[in-house]
């Protein structure tokens, strides 16, 4: 009986001891962890250093391009605001997110970035704070836009300044663009066009 006595005692000590290690909050699973499904799930820092969750951009058009203030592509920011401003009423934007991933091009800092961007092109359209879009530091963004398993189709590394991801409605990724391709070329306007007729 005593010896009885002593097993419950000491298996109440264990189950005891047991709930205790049970966290009090649920921890993150990869599930969790990587759980973006789509370009909308994510929050990031725009260029003044405000949070902005890009589900905002929900039911719009959008084109992610990593840019650079002193790269031989840099001109482009003019064919970037023009198409910005073409199809804006109809539910587009740029997204531009500043990088210094290649060849040291993109050195300031966000507000200097700013600065060139609105006074030398007058950009209107977001801008993001600066980041990497490739290597150990990549941003969650980028990491989900190159990464195999979460884009199949359109992943692979950056491949230098003015990569562009062209992003449906419903935060879907349904092209890429090389630098290579003008903002204003007929491969990337003809894309946008179609996926803005897209209800």
């Amino acid at each position: 009986m005593k010896l009885r006595r002593i097993f419950f005692a000491a298996a109440a000590a264990a189950a005891v001891f047991m709930a205790g290690q049970l966290p009090n909050s649920p921890i993150n699973t990869p599930v969790e962890a990587f759980g973006n499904d789509s370009v909308l799930d994510f929050t990031v820092r725009d260029i003044d250093g405000k949070d902005v969750a890009l589900k905002k951009y929900k039911g719009d058009v959008l084109l992610i391009v990593n840019v650079a203030s002193k790269c031989g592509y840099t001109p482009q920011y003019e064919g970037l605001q023009a198409i910005y401003k073409k199809y804006e009423s109809k539910g587009f934007y740029v997204l531009g997110f500043p990088a210094n991933n290649f060849g040291g091009q993109e050195p300031g800092t966000n507000s200097e970035i700013k600065e060139f961007c609105e006074s030398k092109f007058h950009v209107t359209f977001p801008m993001f704070a600066k980041i990497s879009v490739k290597g150990d530091d990549i941003d969650p963004l980028y990491k989900f836009l190159t990464d195999e398993k979460t884009n199949a189709k359109f992943s692979g590394d950056i491949t230098w300044n003015f990569n562009k991801f062209l992003v449906d409605r419903k935060g879907n990724v349904v092209a890429r663009f090389s630098s290579k391709d003008t903002p204003e070329s007929e491969a990337v306007t003809s894309a946008i066009e179609k996926y803005l007729a897209m209800k």
